[in-house]
């Protein structure tokens, strides 16, 4: 199986709505449903020989947001739905879009903390207002020094929050490090859009700024849609990522309200741009009127345990039959697949699953185990071997090293062999 499709695949059938608004209903089977879905989140895209801005812009107006987390045990989530899509590209592309002016991608709470386009900041007032308006408690008491931060900021320029504790010492209790006042005051101000994130340290911690030096003035200077506007555009943005989708998966995109998302549903089916549709009889999802429908998807990509496509777990479950579970969080005596998990996509159907280590100091990646999913092709095993040698060498490892856990380690062991022999 090649890695990529460049087949378009079928149109979606674009609908419009009679003066009552009724649509008729159309129906997709499972297997449209997840071809569908693979489709809006770019896997029909022609990989690039050497990726490029204008790739991983294409990429991004996919998934709309790339979600952030600090986990760092393979590569850092928001790098990897790029490769899942695009395959190896150089990662400062990113760090460029997301860093450095002109920027074109920002860091907000868009899904939880994420980069989205920068377009879509003025999408994102309302929720700032919210904070401004009703506080958080990040911020009670702490009034003065709030507003002594934003001073501070501006004439320091872009800070971390150690920068502005002034060395204040910290302690680790339990999980993580407690924050100080002044992280709280920082996260809130970052909440309320009084200031924005420039970029991250090599210690991942967040540099905060004033937004009229992160954002574009272009961006800036854009009118302030109404609410509705920006409940209908979030809807809208979800939609197109999602291609099909339940009420529920276009609410949680955007981790959107139910009294802000139903309303935005409701206008957009009314002006024809979301088609209610079934899936295998199910009745409550939405098609996107500019959603492809393609015949048949060859995708082979390794994905996050943060990429959307996997967000939503019972949506996974539904489209794709996989049951998945991060356990990260979950004590080593009770974790049934491995720490950090990630499915394997070949075709339209995800086919196996594999926990995966980088080895930095031994310049290894390190297979702890591997999983077939019932029903899963002669080819995975090959395949998923040569996904694992691309991932290897884009994060710097010269090997692929298998441990025996799981029913697909031999094969898999078998298969890495067979090419480092020939």
């Amino acid at each position: 199986m090649k890695p990529r499709g460049s087949r378009q695949g079928l149109a979606a059938e674009k609908l419009s709505p009679t003066t009552n608004s009724v649509i008729r209903m159309q129906s997709l089977s499972r297997a449209q449903a997840r071809r569908v879905a693979l489709a809006a989140q770019g896997f029909l895209d022609p990989r690039h020989a050497t990726p490029d801005l204008r790739t991983l812009s294409r990429t991004v107006r996919r998934t709309g947001v790339l979600q952030i987390d600090s986990v760092n045990v393979l590569q850092r989530a928001h790098y990897m739905p790029l490769f899942s899509r695009i395959g190896p590209y150089d990662t400062t592309l990113l760090d460029r879009a997301s860093g450095k002016a002109p920027r074109r991608l920002v860091e907000y709470w868009a899904h939880v903390a994420a980069f989205m386009p920068v377009d879509l900041w003025p999408h994102m007032q309302h929720r700032m207002r919210h904070y401004r308006d009703g506080g958080h408690p990040w911020m009670d008491g702490r009034n003065d020094l709030v507003a002594s931060l934003v001073d501070e900021v501006r004439v320091r320029g872009a800070s971390t929050s150690r920068d502005l504790d002034d060395g204040l010492p910290r302690r680790k209790e339990h999980w993580g490090w407690n924050w100080s006042e002044t992280k709280k005051a920082l996260e809130y101000l970052f909440l309320a859009g009084d200031l924005a994130v420039a970029g991250r340290t090599a210690q991942f911690e967040r540099l905060y700024d004033v937004p009229e030096r992160v954002l574009p003035r272009s961006v800036l200077e854009q009118p302030v849609p109404s609410d509705e506007e920006a409940h209908r555009e979030l809807v809208r943005r979800a939609a197109i990522s999602h291609g099909v989708a339940t009420a529920r998966d276009l609410r949680d995109y955007y981790r959107m309200p139910v009294a802000d998302a139903a309303p935005a549903i409701t206008a957009l089916v009314e002006e024809g741009e979301l088609v209610p549709v079934t899936v295998e009889g199910r009745r409550g999802h939405f098609l996107h009127r500019d959603a492809r429908i393609p015949r048949r998807v060859a995708a082979r990509a390794l994905l996050s345990p943060f990429d959307p496509v996997v967000w939503q777990r019972r949506r996974t479950q539904e489209l794709f039959d996989f049951s998945y579970r991060i356990e990260i969080y979950v004590p080593e005596h009770r974790r049934v697949h491995g720490y950090y998990v990630l499915p394997f996509l070949l075709g339209d159907r995800i086919v196996a699953r594999v926990d995966l280590k980088a080895d930095r100091r031994a310049g290894v990646l390190r297979v702890h185990a591997a999983y077939a999913e019932p029903g899963a092709p002669a080819e995975t095993a090959a395949e998923l071997a040569a996904e694992l040698r691309a991932l290897g060498g884009w994060l710097g490892s010269g090997a692929v090293s298998v441990a025996s856990r799981g029913d697909l380690s031999g094969a898999l062991r078998s298969e890495l062999r067979s090419v480092a022999l020939s």
